[in-house]
């Protein structure tokens, strides 16, 4: 008899049988390896016993499978009695006695068909018949238990179709049949029974060509298939011929699976992704969805004869070679070729799989065309003007930084031209930007057409250019070129029905002398622009290192100022106002002052407009004002402070608000502040400095017109807003003596004054000609040296006590 080893080869080659197979034989190995399973079966652990259990379990399946239908229901439920011939007989005559009932029958096995005849024969040895029954039953159930504990429905049956053993997942997978079964039962009445029941929805209709076609395939396996019971389940079914044309069948539930497989049939033909599974060997196309279909164009049919390859616009490994983990697909970008030719873009996701029983991977497709064009705007714009069309700052930069190498390896200069145009506010204000836009764009293609190919343009800001040439020899190459630009700006441009003419002034800077980085040699043809502009406009001029010095002195200046700011180190210094028909003290001017510990006292003329161009001239404004009205409220009740605004400080929009404060704080009644602005603040006409302007006299505070007469239409502003006072700008007076123009200007601006009701003030007044001249003309007060320089707070006490007398009594400061 065979063991289970040769039961195997009955099998041939199917894996999931043979594994079965094993399982059965590794735990029958437990079975007779157990100390108490040995006892319970009569064996031991020696080896030749183990070996004869083993081979015995097999031998005593085959043997009762070959008993008669009735002998093998009767032993089950031990209504049989076998036993084994005389030790005498032969090999071939051995045989085992049955009884059933009151006449014994031999049953002996044939050496080749290994059959059962049997005739009459009085049994030798009840008690050897009666063991061998018992082994017989042992055997049976030790199989039994063995193909219980696979996880897979396991069946065996006979060369009739008949049931022989079956395991409880078998009968679980079919549990609605299960009370069928039965020893000897045959398959195709529990498959009719089930039919006409219902459990097998998929025969319904065609009944008996349904279980023809399943009898079929019984005996003709190999071919694995699936079946559907009533409950929704689907059940694969594998089954194998052995030798003696019996059947052992092999059930898995693949319910779950294929309603995985659903899930992903539903996700992969419905997604909007196009989608494309290919063979991870010759990476040929084995599917695709209705998105892919749709996306690139190609039919089902075409794209089963493609390899992934054969999309790929350029030759590379494909994905899943290439890109292993998830950061790196999502960093990948990859370029396919549609039906039509067009160039796709695309970021590939995949994940590998069994598709149709091959290895394969499933490639998601999200095309990224537009996000990479979208991207491809940005990085444009984020080096390039958006209005013109030019390279910025940040491109040029890199450009320099090419020639800049360029010219550490060879004898070449570059020379950096720092364009910028004279006025272009102007344009804005009066025409518009729309105008003023369509200026800039003409300018950039008139300087573009006027460069060669390999020079550089771009545009810094609102109204300045840069232009970057390389492969000079000397700076008086560069000359050349700025004359061009120049000449070419000039020229009128036609915009909107204007004729809009515009010069521009332009700053050089030479490197490697002026600089060998982008950075110095932009700092360096900018101070070169500021020069050509203080100088003359509409002209070039180069860098020097002069400039460089005043720059860092400038710097220097700042970083020391902010400082002084912050530690309340200014001083505010005041030069009194004088009644010029009493000589009498009406107020004092307060003047900033800069106490420096290394430098002395600063003058205002290095400091103001370092503040003025920094933003520090807001910090340093509210600080004077806060000082200066603490101040003035312990002087003499009638007598005012005059204190400076600069235009900056209104357009911080709390002008109102830091007056308010500085009232508040110090106590000083409004009447007797006066502020000071310029005419240049009215030149931009802005309603906001108006709406301040009026909220400040409202308040109470008094306005004044600083340095009167140098405006371009002084006259118009006094129509803007009704000023307190106006004061003559000091050029006015100093050529009063020698000039009847300025005796005549001073005479109009007093009786323009008395006409409106306003006070005028004249300053700088440093002679007896000059007072006796104003008060001939009338004028209201005076200011300056002739009276006194500016003093600080504590001599401001002690002037005003020797003017007035401490007992109160009054003495002119001047007869």
């Amino acid at each position: 008899m065979r063991g289970s080893h040769a039961i195997a080869r009955d099998f041939g080659t199917d894996s999931s049988v043979r594994a079965i197979l094993r399982q059965v034989d590794h735990r029958l190995r437990r079975w007779t390896q157990s100390d108490g399973a040995c006892r319970r079966n009569g064996a031991t652990q020696t080896g030749s016993k183990l070996r004869r259990a083993r081979t015995a379990a097999a031998q005593d399946y085959f043997s009762f499978r070959h008993l008669p239908q009735d002998l093998r229901r009767g032993a089950r439920l031990g209504r049989v009695k076998l036993g084994l011939k005389s030790r005498k007989a032969t090999k071939r005559n051995r045989g085992v006695r049955v009884r059933t009932g009151r006449s014994p029958r031999k049953l002996r096995f044939a050496r080749t068909q290994r059959a059962l005849s049997g005739r009459d024969e009085v049994l030798r040895s009840r008690a050897e018949a009666e063991a061998a029954i018992a082994d017989a039953r042992k055997s049976h159930e030790r199989l039994r238990q063995a193909v219980d504990i696979l996880p897979q429905g396991i069946v065996f049956l006979d060369a009739e179709g008949r049931y022989v053993l079956w395991n409880k997942k078998y009968a679980e997978i079919y549990s609605k049949t299960a009370d069928l079964f039965e020893e000897g039962a045959r398959l195709e009445d529990t498959l009719r029974i089930g039919v006409a029941r219902g459990d097998y929805p998929e025969a319904a209709g065609h009944e008996d060509e349904w279980i023809a076609e399943r009898l079929r395939r019984l005996y003709q396996p190999g071919a694995r298939h699936e079946q559907k019971l009533s409950d929704g389940r689907v059940i694969l079914i594998d089954e194998r011929l052995t030798d003696d044309g019996g059947v052992v069948g092999l059930r898995v539930d693949i319910t779950e699976l294929k309603q995985r497989e659903a899930s992903f049939r539903l996700l992969f033909d419905g997604n909007p992704v196009p989608m494309i599974v290919c063979a991870l060997d010759d990476e040929r196309i084995l599917g695709v969805n209705d998105a892919a279909v749709a996306h690139y164009g190609y039919s089902r049919a075409e794209f089963e004869r493609l390899t992934i390859r054969a999309l790929q616009a350029f030759d590379s490994e494909p994905p899943w070679i290439a890109d292993r983990s998830s950061e790196e697909q999502a960093g990948r970008t990859w370029k396919h070729v549609k039906a039509d030719g067009a160039l796709i873009d695309l970021a590939i996701y995949f994940r590998e799989l069994t598709y149709a029983e091959r290895p394969a991977v499933l490639l998601a497709l999200m095309d990224i065309t537009e996000r990479k064009r979208a991207e491809a705007r940005l990085a444009f714009m984020a080096q390039h003007d958006a209005l013109t069309g030019l390279p910025n700052r940040t491109l040029l930069r890199q450009q320099m930084d090419e020639m800049l190498l360029h010219t550490r390896r060879s004898a070449e200069k570059v020379a950096l031209l720092m364009l910028g145009l004279d006025n272009f506010k102007a344009v804005n204000d009066t025409l518009g930007h729309a105008v003023g836009d369509k200026l800039l764009r003409g300018v950039a293609k008139r300087l573009r057409s006027t460069l060669r190919e390999e020079d550089a343009l771009a545009r810094l800001n609102s109204d300045e250019f840069a232009i970057l040439q390389s492969g000079l020899t000397r700076p008086e190459d560069a000359v050349g070129l700025a004359k061009r630009l120049l000449e070419a700006i000039a020229d009128p441009y036609l915009l909107d029905g204007h004729s809009v003419v515009i010069g521009a002034s332009i700053g050089i800077a030479m490197a490697p002398g002026d600089g060998d980085e982008s950075e110095k040699l932009l700092k360096s043809a900018d101070m070169a622009l500021s020069r050509a502009k203080q100088d003359a406009r509409g002209s070039f001029a180069f860098f020097e290192a002069a400039l460089d010095a005043r720059a860092q002195s400038r710097r220097k200046i700042e970083v020391e100022l902010r400082d002084a700011i912050q530690h309340d180190v200014l001083r505010p210094y005041y030069q009194p106002l004088i009644d010029l028909q009493s000589g009498r003290i009406t107020g004092f001017e307060a003047l900033v002052r800069w106490p420096h510990a290394e430098r002395g006292m600063v003058s205002p003329a290095e400091f103001i407009p370092v503040a003025e161009d920094t933003g520090l001239i807001n910090p340093l404004g509210r600080l004077m004002l806060r000082r200066a009205c603490l101040d003035a409220a312990t002087w003499p009740d009638d007598v005012r402070v005059a204190v400076n605004l600069s235009p900056l400080q209104f357009r911080s929009g709390n002008l109102l608000s830091m007056v308010t404060e500085a009232l508040k704080a110090s106590g000083l009644p409004p009447r007797r502040l006066e502020l000071e602005i310029t005419e240049t603040l009215l030149l931009e006409k802005s309603a906001q400095v108006l709406a301040t302007l009026h909220a400040l006299r409202a308040l109470g505070v008094r306005i004044s017109m600083d340095d009167f007469g140098t405006g371009y239409s002084s006259l118009s502003y006094l129509r803007s807003f009704p000023f307190d006072k106006i004061k003559i700008d000091q050029s006015f007076v100093r050529d009063l003596g020698a000039n009847r123009e300025a005796q005549a200007i001073i005479r109009s601006i007093v009786s323009l004054g008395k006409g409106l009701g306003v006070t005028i003030t004249a300053e700088g007044v440093e002679t007896e000609a000059e007072l006796s001249c104003l008060r001939a003309e009338g004028c209201d007060e005076g200011q300056g040296f002739l009276f006194s320089k500016a003093r600080p707070n504590i001599e401001i006490v002690s002037l005003l006590v020797a003017q007035r007398g401490i007992d109160g009594g009054e003495a002119a400061l001047v007869a």
